[in-house]
């Protein structure tokens, strides 16, 4: 799909376009590969509006989990708080094949 790497301290949220901007989903059936895959699976790092709205822009569904701090934050304006975003919890136990991947190139 797409790798980038970075300096040790960097974080990954600031990265996440970039790497997105540089995948290419390819087709079962030939042709020229995708550049947009159709869901996103995330950790609470990348749960931010700047990264939720890009996912939005661009018609990528994405399964990220809301940190703590952020729900509370939410709840505490109330009706303008808005409505919490979209979370499948089936959907996102399909992420620890990517993690179990990670670790063993490691």
């Amino acid at each position: 799909m797409s790798l980038l790497v970075t300096a040790g301290q960097a974080g990954d949220a600031p990265q996440f376009t970039a790497v997105m901007d540089a995948i290419a989903v390819p087709r079962l059936g030939g042709g020229r590969p995708r550049q947009r895959p159709y869901r996103v699976l995330a950790d609470k790092a990348y749960s931010s509006r700047a990264i939720r709205s890009w996912l939005r822009q661009h018609r990528i569904a994405a399964t990220i989990p809301q940190p703590a701090d952020q729900q509370a934050h939410r709840l505490r304006r109330g009706s303008r708080g808005g409505r919490p975003p979209a979370f499948d919890k089936h959907t996102y136990r399909q992420r620890n094949i990517a993690e179990r991947c990670i670790n063993r190139l490691k």
